[in-house]
């Protein structure tokens, strides 16, 4: 994670080299499909992945994901990579970035309200990058909070269990929400905001979901990933067009500030944006070449004349003659 976190950051200060655009999504009753472009000079890259809260029912992750890389000059395809644990493992470390930028330097102590399939990557991202050692958790499924803490038992950190959200953010750091109920909720509200508090808000991440109550927003400085998608899908959605908000991109490069005094609260309203996506799949491509990894896979016909498409099937039907 912390090889994909340092790839978001160069990713992201080459932010205005990349043509960029919101997801494209089909909602549903039961969740959401998204495709998830990106491309700059060189490189494109696009992320398929589903969110189905109900998907337990049925044996089925929330959150499935792959992905491609190709090459922009020829349009060929170079990778095709798995992506659900790569996006837990990106969600992580883009979370840990903005955090190392926004929280206070002597942040310890974080609460993890959702305790499901991405909350060990988030937990162990904040260890290993921004120095948490002690996480408060609640999640409404007590079983989901034991699987945590038998999964982080050898993490080396001091896991706390609480009975409610109010209980387990009283005196932390950071605030990491990461639910998964397609519903508007308020999982944090303006009451249970200390000074100096850094809200992660991961969970909020389509029209219709949400986890912050908008007074969370409106006491604290708001970064976000690429505006105009957030508006549409991040805890943003509730706030008026005219709600300021500052990429995270422009603290990274230097043109704006992030935290401005140890009492300010800052508040990352995380959807997930197709940058951290390309990022972790170059990572991953670049990765699996120094390893030997990885196998090749016909996804473009190997065609001895590329004018002549149809005549791949008089070469197949020759040799099912032969």
């Amino acid at each position: 994670m912390s090889g994909i976190a340092a790839r978001i950051e160069a990713e992201f200060l080459r932010w205005e080299q990349f043509d960029k655009s919101a997801r494209l999504a089909c909602h549903s009753s039961d969740g959401v499909i998204e495709l998830m472009p990106i491309a700059d000079a060189a490189q494109f890259s696009f992320k398929y992945v589903n969110g189905h809260p109900k998907n337990h029912r049925f044996g089925l992750p929330t959150v499935m994901a792959f992905g491609v890389l190709a090459d922009v000059p020829t349009g060929a395809p170079v990778l095709l990579s798995e992506l659900t644990l790569a996006t837990a493992m990106r969600t992580a470390a883009m979370s840990a970035l903005a955090a190392k930028k926004l929280a206070r330097p002597d942040s310890r102590v974080m609460a993890l309200i959702g305790n499901g399939a991405q909350s060990e990557f988030q937990a162990l991202a904040f260890r290993d990058l921004v120095g948490i050692d002690t996480l408060h958790l609640f999640d409404v499924d007590p079983r989901a909070t034991a699987k945590l803490v038998s999964n982080l038992s050898t993490s080396g950190m001091n896991l706390k269990v609480f009975s409610s959200t109010a209980d387990a953010v009283r005196g932390v750091d950071i605030v990491t929400t990461v639910t998964a109920d397609k519903t508007n909720a308020t999982i944090l509200t303006p009451d249970m905001i200390e000074p100096g508090m850094h809200i992660n808000g991961v969970g909020g991440d389509c029209p219709g979901k949400t986890e912050l109550h908008r007074g969370v927003l409106e006491a604290g400085r708001v970064f976000v990933e690429f505006e105009p998608q957030t508006r549409i899908e991040g805890d943003l959605q509730q706030m008026p067009a005219d709600f300021a908000v500052t990429e995270f991109w422009r603290v990274l490069a230097g043109q704006a500030e992030g935290r401005q005094s140890p009492d300010q609260v800052t508040v990352f309203d995380s959807v997930g944006f197709a940058l951290e996506d390309f990022a972790a799949l170059s990572f991953l491509n670049e990765t699996a070449e120094q390893l030997g990894m990885g196998e090749f896979v016909e996804l473009v016909p190997d065609n001895p004349d590329p004018k002549d498409l149809f005549g791949l099937l008089r070469l197949d039907s020759m040799a099912v003659a032969a």
